[in-house]
């Protein structure tokens, strides 16, 4: 009976090793390569324009241009919201800034350019080339920003929006900081329908 063992034993342990060596020298499959995706397969699952839909890396097309969305900033009064972006395009253009603002379900989407060569402080009415433009609004926000803005990382700032010319034109005064001088800008409404927008990737992706 021993001896019966003896010989069982040494048999599993030798197929043991011929499997181990079997195992060793049986070639491996080639690893099958991941498939390639879409970077911009995100853009297609959001189905309608929205103002979260923009932040750093996205890309706006309008006016035969395609911007990208170098920063972003996150403006709160209240209980309001609304974003500002700064766009950059053609080379040899200044980057312009995009607003966009949630008034009772409506989007407000605005063009901003610099505009130089006003009144360093914000008054009652500025004019400008003959229009005179009248105060909408005023206040004092806080706020954060994302990728590059140059402006400060976040605090409070102040702003004067005015208008003319039945909303068409649009004129905005912003202080950054108190110790900074006071941005003008010269804004022109937008329509969704006359943008593009391929939305920025999900944060971490």
């Amino acid at each position: 009976m021993g001896e019966l063992l003896i010989v069982l034993a040494i048999v599993a342990l030798a197929a043991g090793v011929i499997v181990f060596l079997v195992a060793r020298t049986r070639p491996k499959q080639p690893k099958q390569p991941s498939a390639r995706q879409d970077p911009l397969r995100f853009a297609s699952e959001t189905a309608t324009f929205g103002p979260r839909q923009l932040g750093p890396g996205a890309i706006v097309s309008y006016g035969g241009t395609d911007y990208v969305v170098r920063g972003s900033v996150t403006l709160r009064e209240g209980p309001f919201v609304w974003w500002e972006h700064l766009l950059e395009g053609k080379a040899d253009e200044p980057p312009v800034w995009f607003s966009v603002e949630e008034d009772e379900g409506r989007l407000e989407l605005v063009w901003w350019h610099k505009r130089a060569g006003l009144p360093a402080e914000p008054g009652s009415s500025i004019d400008v080339d003959g229009v005179s433009f009248t105060v909408d609004e005023n206040g004092r926000a806080s706020y954060t920003t994302e990728g590059t803005t140059g402006l400060p990382a976040g605090g409070d700032m102040d702003y004067v929006d005015y208008r003319a010319n039945g909303d068409t034109a649009l004129l905005g005064y912003e202080r950054w900081a108190p110790t900074m001088a006071w941005e003008v800008s010269y804004g022109t409404p937008v329509r969704a329908g006359e943008l593009t927008v391929y939305p920025a990737p999900p944060a971490g992706s």
